[in-house]
């Protein structure tokens, strides 16, 4: 058994003395110390060695990405997925590095898995400048494509899950271009999760080369095997748009945001917050065509709720005049209906453009 260095110990010590006497003032000190907790009574249980080397490169995963990611935490993000195979010459990554050049334009970040192919394309088209790459140890591949190599947003994970965890978390949109098993995989990961609730509404785009059936195909497997026997619900093809065309797919990503802000979920009371109050008219009409899909009461206008910055009182000076100042509509949503869900996002955006702002908002 390999000891710790007795300096190192000594070192540890002492931070952990200094962070248990500041623990008390600390503004998520009750969350530190459960997550100190859980370690200490994962001692006690004296698991096996393996366990704890997941355990320690899945908390060295989380802490470079949370610091990595801390400085844009408040700027939307598009997550470009795709195969890593496709060559510079394949009508797919020509379409890529234009859509991450026109994204990019328009004031979003870009995050791609830093590989080649549809990732290489993302970051060469949106710059180093504007994009991050998520990248993976893998023992054949891959290495970080040469867009995003030397930059400081390049992220090496050790597990999937956690890497797939930041292209969730940190996005505000994804598009997906043709891939392998990968992309696959993150298609149907990204519609779970949306199916679920698991991550907020966010627009979904499938985009092929102009005349592919590359997706037409998977819907209609979807459609087939999926919607017609019932096992998905008959709404939930509107979570994601199929096109072959970068204006189609640019466009869905202003259009769902057009109104529309973010949204959090307060108790039971989902709030969506908007960038343009609705009229009363407005809600009136959407209480009845959404009634399905709310548990009891009604959708109703707000302001803030004070929940909404529990922990993080006084409100931070760079959201002051825009998220606590955002309109609201609150209701208790059935939490099934994902669906209905972006249906009702769309019916909002359609009633309305807020002022014309150069890129899109901070979030």
């Amino acid at each position: 058994m390999t000891s710790l260095p007795s300096d190192a110990l000594r070192s540890l010590q002492s931070d952990l003395s200094e962070l248990l006497e500041q623990l008390p003032k600390l503004t998520h000190g009750k969350l530190t110390y459960q997550a100190l907790a859980t370690l200490v009574r994962m001692v006690d249980a004296d698991i096996e060695r393996l366990d704890w080397k997941i355990i320690r490169s899945t908390l060295q995963d989380l802490e470079q990405a949370f610091q990595v990611f801390s400085p844009y935490r408040h700027t939307r993000k598009i997550t470009i997925f795709g195969s890593s195979r496709l060559l510079p010459e394949a009508p797919e990554y020509r379409l890529a590095v234009e859509f991450a050049q026109r994204v990019a334009e328009q004031g979003f970040l870009v995050m791609t898995g830093a590989g080649g192919g549809i990732m290489e394309a993302g970051n060469k088209g949106a710059g180093p400048d504007k994009s991050f790459g998520l990248n993976i140890e893998l023992p054949f591949e891959q290495g970080a494509n040469a867009f995003i190599a030397d930059d400081p947003k390049l992220l090496n994970f050790k597990y999937f899950f956690t890497r797939k965890l930041f292209f969730l978390r940190e996005t505000d949109a994804i598009a997906l271009f043709p891939g392998g098993y990968g992309t696959q995989d993150e298609a149907f990961e990204c519609l779970t999760l949306t199916q679920t609730g698991r991550c907020p509404p966010m627009p979904l785009v499938l985009i092929d080369r102009p005349g592919g059936d590359y997706w037409k195909d998977w819907n209609a497997y979807i459609c087939k095997h999926l919607i017609a026997p019932g096992l998905v619900s008959p709404e939930d093809d509107k979570l994601y748009t199929i096109t072959d065309s970068l204006d189609v797919a640019c466009q869905v990503i202003t259009d769902f945001y057009r109104v529309y802000h973010s949204s959090r979920y307060v108790g039971d009371r989902l709030v969506l917050r908007l960038k343009k109050e609705l009229t009363e008219q407005d809600v009136e009409q959407l209480n009845q065509s959404f009634n399905d899909i709310v548990l009891a009461g009604e959708i109703e206008k707000s302001q803030a709720l004070p929940e909404e910055f529990r922990g993080t009182q006084p409100v931070p000076e760079d959201l002051q005049g825009e998220t606590a100042n955002l309109p609201r509509l609150v209701f208790r949503f059935n939490q099934r209906d994902h669906g209905r869900l972006y249906q009702l996002i769309a019916e909002i955006n359609r009633r309305g453009a807020p002022p014309t702002v150069d890129g899109p908002e901070r979030k």
